[in-house]
């Protein structure tokens, strides 16, 4: 676009841009360039085996020598069963395969593995530079079934004398030959503390306060931390997600969440966390010097998706040097799919690739160790579930994946937390997350999210509520850092007998406490009249704040559990909801395409179709570019349903936005089609393919620009959309190499959430980062 619109823009992609483009704003994004899609239900057929026969010896045999695509698939072929694994092709064709394929695994000696990388690249090089090579010796003439008998049977003292010295390729392979049981067994016996905590010890079970708000408002993120603290929740982290990763709108937030702690004098117990990209993170300590605690970052087991995620093995490992003699380190975020969702799997199955991460981690908490006096404050959480149905789509298979991360997490000496979690597209319900809680808690996980509701009101998905810890706590008899509870106990939430006090489940309470802490003169009635204002506030932009109990304490209270089976159900409705002809019609200068998809339902269940043109679409769009001539716009506006066509539809969503980004652009002297181009069942990548059909013949170095509006998936009340911005310049359009690396996005757009004129307004400022990054050049584009 024009390079008149420079201004300094900040570095990298907030966790929710990484979140949303790899699941939230429309579902799951499977790379479909041909090898994909090629590999798309491919799956892998094992003959039987024979006596004593290994993973190589069996290749050889098959093959006549080494072939490392079959190597990938016989070992992918271990799994259990997962939808993602089988797009990556490398999935059992049925249970004989996958007994077979168990079997060359467990004759498989430690050595050949460490010798045969799945994937070898700068992440697979780190790992073995942080193997312990005295331990290594030790193990690497074990089969892996030897390997198997000896977790299961020896104490935590013998596993943690060869742990260090498995590869993460190694460590993931063990839950392959795994049962649930002999999962949730190895999690009982390995727990890696947090110095100077209890977080990771057994039998505590801690939680990540989630305060997330659709606008970033301060006060609704700071009154759900009250609200945690009335229901004794909460000790490990204070983590935010951030729908403005601006420096100035994070540091908001991190002086928001930092009062909270000073003023309760929690500095030396909890951490608090914004989770903006980390070059973000580290922009804000720049200027708003003591405002950060912990830092965060998502990885991703490649090098290729990790470039995506815009970082590198070198820029982590400057963070963590940067953490000299700080009490608090790094916190990273991790999940299986997110490789394949971005088309940087290599071949290689999704568990493997969530054990590399843990491997990355493992190394980046070694150098932590180097700078950190105290110890090396690192934790990880596992966020299983938050892609889709086309990662994996049933509660036994989130329980599965639970309990093999557990399992990597705790075998790479990593403090280990989980996000029990599951989007609206897939078929896990209210009540499945509770029953998927139970079956994976034995195996004591260091720690879960923590919500008002199971509902979150920016993210969009189903994770763990207040009181299911609560509830979790009774049944399973887990205690919280003892620090925190001691807090707990301060403020009057749980008495000397460690029973909840009357206190329980009111954050009026905890806000008057808070306030007596700031030196507080007015009576308690003034405090809780100027809070009940406060929490109305708060409610009215979207977020819940849960209150008192329902039947058991660990029951929400009626009216909000009613109101949050409103949302699902909404949601649901929502997730079907097809733009009609009638709103079609009524959007001006429209051109209507579809895309690969044949219905809603093959959109939903096969996320791929949604980001390939039909031949229809591509003709269609020829006809547009041709008619520019030699003259192409600056600017093309591509609007597509997602995952919720109501965001879309709904009154004063989509037309205000459109209103106000045309007058700000022609303000700015961008040049921008007359068209609306409008896709029906499309997803993020769908709008990269048509900006590489419009501009593949524009000028060279001149800028061009998709601006697409997409329905973010539902579950709030807000039917909000986001709109993604990919500004390139004319050549790198025509090599039609377009993906998330090279896009920004504004979200939750709503008339409820960030009104769609703000929205507007924060679109320009975006397109002139970008234009000033490529322009000037950026730390994002030097790395």
């Amino acid at each position: 676009m024009n390079t008149g619109l420079l201004s300094k823009g900040q570095e990298g992609l907030s966790r929710r841009e990484l979140l949303v483009m790899v699941g939230a704003a429309a579902g799951a994004l499977a790379s479909y360039s041909d090898a994909a899609k090629a590999a798309e239900q491919s799956t892998i057929a094992v003959d039987e085996v024979g006596p004593g026969e290994d993973i190589f010896t069996y290749i050889r045999r098959v093959k006549g020598d080494f072939d490392q695509t079959l190597y990938q698939q016989v070992v992918g072929a271990a799994n259990d069963f997962k939808e993602g694994d089988r797009a990556i092709g490398a999935a059992a064709v049925d249970e004989a395969t996958r007994k077979n394929a168990r079997t060359l695994l467990a004759n498989t000696k430690i050595g050949d593995l460490y010798q045969h990388p799945l994937f070898e690249d700068d992440l697979q090089r780190l790992i073995w530079q942080t193997t312990d090579q005295a331990q290594y010796a030790k193990v690497k003439d074990w089969t892996m079934g030897q390997l198997k008998e000896f977790l299961l049977a020896e104490p935590e003292a013998g596993i943690k004398g060869i742990m260090n010295g498995l590869t993460s390729d190694t460590i993931g392979c063990i839950p392959k030959l795994m049962s649930n049981d002999e999962l949730i067994a190895l999690g009982q016996k390995i727990f890696n503390v947090l110095p100077g905590t209890k977080m990771g010890a057994k039998g505590y079970m801690g939680a990540r306060i989630q305060p997330n708000s659709p606008t970033d408002h301060p006060e609704d993120v700071v009154w759900q931390v009250f609200d945690a603290f009335s229901y004794a929740t909460g000790d490990i982290v204070i983590g935010t997600n951030p729908v403005d990763s601006t420096v100035k709108s994070v540091a908001a937030v991190e002086e928001a969440l930092k009062d909270v702690v000073d003023t309760f004098k929690l500095n030396e117990t909890i951490p608090w966390c914004v989770l903006a990209h980390i070059d973000v993170q580290a922009d804000v300590s720049e200027g708003y010097p003591g405002t950060v605690a912990t830092m965060f970052q998502s990885l991703a087991g490649t090098d290729d998706c990790n470039k995506i995620f815009d970082i590198t093995i070198e820029k982590i490992m400057k963070y963590a040097r940067a953490k000299k003699g700080e009490r608090y380190g790094l916190y990273f975020e991790t999940g299986q799919g997110s490789e394949f969702t971005n088309g940087a799997a290599n071949g290689v199955d999704m568990m493997v690739l969530e054990s590399r991460k843990y491997g990355f981690s493992r190394a980046v908490g070694i150098e932590l160790a180097k700078v950190q006096p105290r110890g090396a404050w690192l934790h990880i959480n596992d966020v299983a579930g938050f892609i889709g149905p086309e990662v994996f789509g049933s509660r036994e298979q989130l329980v599965r994946c639970c309990l093999e991360d557990i399992a990597m997490g705790k075998l790479h000496g990593l403090t280990i937390g989980l996000d029990i979690c599951t989007t609206l597209h897939m078929t896990v319900s209210l009540e499945d997350l509770d029953w998927c809680q139970d079956q994976i808690m034995p195996a004591n996980p260091v720690y879960l999210i923590a919500l008002p509701t199971k509902s979150d009101p920016m993210l969009s998905y189903l994770t763990t509520s207040f009181q299911d810890h609560v509830r979790l706590r009774e049944k399973f008899g887990f205690k919280v850092n003892d620090a925190m509870w001691d807090f707990y106990k301060r403020i009057g939430i749980v008495d000397e007998d460690n029973k909840y006090t009357v206190n329980y489940g009111d954050p009026l309470w905890v806000y008057y406490q808070y306030r007596l802490a700031k030196g507080e003169t007015r009576s308690k009635d003034a405090v809780y009249a100027e809070g009940r204002q406060k929490m109305q506030e708060v409610e009215v932009r979207g977020v819940d704040l849960a209150t008192g109990h329902g039947e058991n304490i660990w029951d929400l209270n009626p009216k909000l559990a009613a109101k949050v089976k409103g949302l699902y159900d909404d949601a649901k409705q929502s997730l079907w909801a097809e733009l009609t002809p009638e709103f079609v019609a009524a959007i001006p200068d429209v051109v209507p395409v579809r895309t690969l998809s044949q219905d809603r339902n093959d959109y939903i269940a096969h996320p791929g179709t949604g980001e390939i043109l039909s031949p229809e679409a591509i003709a269609e769009l020829e006809r547009i570019r041709d008619s520019w001539g030699d003259d192409p716009p600056q600017g093309q506006i591509v609007i597509s349903d997602g995952l919720n066509a109501k965001a879309i539809m709904d009154d004063g969503h989509l037309a205000p936005y459109l209103e106000e980004m045309r007058r700000l652009l022609a303000d700015a002297g961008v040049s921008v089609s007359d068209k609306n181009i409008l896709v029906t069942s499309g997803r993020v990548r769908a709008g990269y393919r048509i900006g590489e059909v419009l501009f593949e013949k524009a000028e060279p170095n001149s800028f061009r620009g998709i601006l697409h509006v997409v329905g973010e998936r539902p579950g709030t009340m807000h039917h909000a959309y986001s709109v993604y911005i990919t500004v390139a310049k004319g050549k790198v359009w025509s090599e039609k190499k377009i993906d998330h690396d090279m896009t920004k996005l504004v979200s939750n757009v709503a008339d409820t959430a960030l009104p769609p004129k703000e929205g507007a307004r924060e679109t320009l400022t975006i397109i002139r980062e970008i234009v000033g990054k490529e322009v000037n050049g950026s730390r994002r584009y030097r790395t």
